[in-house]
């Protein structure tokens, strides 16, 4: 079982791409194709997606691409997972109070919400600024990362 997809782990090597690039230039979907591998119609799908969701901002015409619409510190891994696909869960009961009529007396349910408010916190905790190489330390540059559960 994966809990991360194929296409967002695509998506997080593209945001490190523009991360890498940020304030520098704007790049190509065609650009992150191929440096992150990727084939160039699936990138610019997932382009799409994180421009939606206001991740990217771009650009039109022949100096145009996409950049980060914010710094590298204000956008988390989570941030980028739940654009490309949704809630990271660990179980569909996690879902909601309606999805398991057992929910509510359940140790095995407890005890999976203790690890999934883990993994979301530790998700929404990492930086795109902290994948970076010379700033791959936690060092509490970020700011306003931590995200309220649901």
């Amino acid at each position: 079982m994966d809990i991360l997809r194929r296409n967002t782990d695509y998506s997080l090597q593209a945001m490190v791409h523009l991360t890498q690039c940020y304030g520098v230039k704007m790049v190509s979907a065609k650009d992150i194709a191929i440096e992150q591998d990727i084939s160039y119609q699936l990138t610019c799908k997932l382009l799409q997606k994180l421009h939606k969701a206001k991740l990217v901002e771009s650009v039109m015409g022949p100096k145009g691409g996409f950049k980060l619409s914010k710094k590298p510190g204000q956008i988390s891994l989570l941030d980028i997972i739940e654009v490309i696909q949704g809630p990271v869960r660990l179980n569909r009961c996690l879902l909601g109070a309606n999805m398991c009529p057992k929910q509510v007396n359940c140790v095995i349910s407890s005890k999976l919400t203790v690890l999934q408010e883990h993994i979301v916190s530790y998700l929404s905790d990492i930086a795109l600024n902290d994948l970076l190489p010379s700033r791959g330390t936690n060092k509490g540059k970020r700011k306003n990362l931590k995200r309220k559960t649901k």
